[in-house]
């Protein structure tokens, strides 16, 4: 009877050493530390004189030792164990554990590793580490320190060895996590510096060519004319791509320090419809500035701003037909100032209208599209736009019945 107590209140303190372990595991992500953790653990709650680990390499499918009590674990990791031929092959392809009493009378004892160890191995528990069924390596208990390795001993650690091998699995997959993040980063890097070094490439021919095609357009008329004003739409709208993937990338990077200063938003509107013209004209839009009856002054950022108002302006260009009519207009609505571009062109289909604020969003079928872009303009002009503390929104009649895009700023208070 006090036997039977005693093995009853040996089993409760390696459970409850098992539980307090499982929570270590848990919360030990460094590969390591968790894999040394296993092992001295395994050897102390089946007192043994060492223990191991065997985990399958994915590539050649061997098993190879990743841990093993007082042995550099680099050592052991060049050695191979076949799983056809081995005592850890038998209980990874069997999906079961392995008592072996004397080692010495098993052909599949895996001598080369005890050399290289120098450990005489004697008696060996081997079970198979699992995760939903799926075996994904060994872990040994070697050389039992009183009586043999017995039925309950298998349990026991069995029961650790699953613990352990999805404490192993959660550490990988952080190594993994934080790989793939390190990877991202270069890849983020990579772009930026393409992004960067790209748009300055292509600026400096594009600027030439702008030159030489407004000399053009000035001076010829007729058919002539009209090739030279198609050049400088077509150079133009190149520019402004590039431009938009800038601002783009500055977005997402949070490098967009505002540069505040007080403007006329007259002033705004006389500068971007005189910048916007050759677009227009090259299309035969009319482009009408309503200009604000007084004074309408504001604190902005005033290269920001003019590419909001660029980029309303491109996005009415590009969706309003040959002939077309595009207006940009200030209306005073007590402490605030709304921009207004209005169009008659392609419309918004209903209950789109915030839709085409998110990046990349295009209204047509990618490969049947009749409208250029990216797909990030009107994404830039918000955040731009609440950046400076506004807002933006969007309104049409619907498809064929133009558009009207409002932009919200605080006026500047005297």
């Amino acid at each position: 009877m006090v036997g039977r107590v005693r093995e009853l209140e040996r089993r409760v303190a390696v459970l409850s050493r098992l539980v307090e372990v499982g929570v270590t595991l848990n919360s030990t992500l460094e590969h390591e530390q968790l894999l040394d953790t296993i092992i001295r653990t395994a050897a102390e709650v089946i007192d043994t004189e060492a223990a191991s680990i065997l985990l399958l390499d994915e590539h050649t499918r061997e098993l190879r030792f990743a841990a093993a009590t007082g042995t550099d674990p680099k050592v052991l990791a060049q050695i191979p164990v076949p799983t056809e031929t081995s005592i850890a092959g038998v209980v990874f392809r069997e999906n079961r554990p392995l008592i072996v009493h004397d080692v010495s009378r098993d052909k599949r004892h895996y001598g080369r590793v005890a050399a290289a160890v120098h450990l005489q191995v004697r008696s060996l528990l081997a079970v198979p580490m699992q995760i939903k069924g799926q075996v994904t390596g060994v872990l040994e208990a070697v050389n039992k320190r009183a009586g043999s390795f017995r039925d309950d001993d298998a349990q026991v650690l069995s029961t650790f060895a699953s613990q352990a091998a999805v404490a192993i699995n959660n550490a990988r997959l952080r190594e993994k996590l934080q790989h793939a993040y390190a990877e991202l980063g270069k890849l983020d890097r990579m772009k930026s510096a393409f992004v960067t070094i790209a748009s300055h490439e292509l600026r400096t021919p594009l600027h030439t060519l702008v030159g030489y095609a407004e000399l053009l357009d000035q001076g010829l008329e007729g058919e002539l004319g009209e090739y030279a004003r198609g050049v400088v739409a077509s150079v133009l709208q190149m520019r402004h791509l590039i431009d938009e993937l800038v601002n783009l990338r500055s977005l997402e990077l949070g490098q967009i320090p505002l540069e505040r200063e007080r403007l006329d938003v007259g002033r705004l509107l006389s500068e971007v419809h005189r910048d916007t013209l050759a677009l227009c004209r090259a299309k035969s839009q009319r482009l009408i500035l309503e200009e604000p009856a007084r004074r309408l002054p504001v604190d902005v950022d005033r290269r920001r701003i003019l590419l909001v108002l660029t980029e309303l302006l491109a996005n009415a260009i590009n969706f309003t037909p040959r002939g077309g009519e595009i207006r940009l207009r200030a209306l005073e609505r007590s402490t605030e100032v709304w921009l207004q571009v209005e169009d008659n062109g392609a419309g918004i289909p209903a209950g789109e209208e915030e839709a085409i604020f998110r990046r990349f969003y295009q209204l047509e079928d990618p490969m049947t599209r009749r409208h250029g872009g990216l797909g990030v303009g009107l994404s830039i002009v918000r955040e731009m736009v609440a950046l400076h503390g506004g807002r933006t929104w969007a309104e049409s009649g619907g498809i064929g019945r133009g558009s009207c895009f409002t932009v919200v700023l605080p006026l500047a208070s005297d």
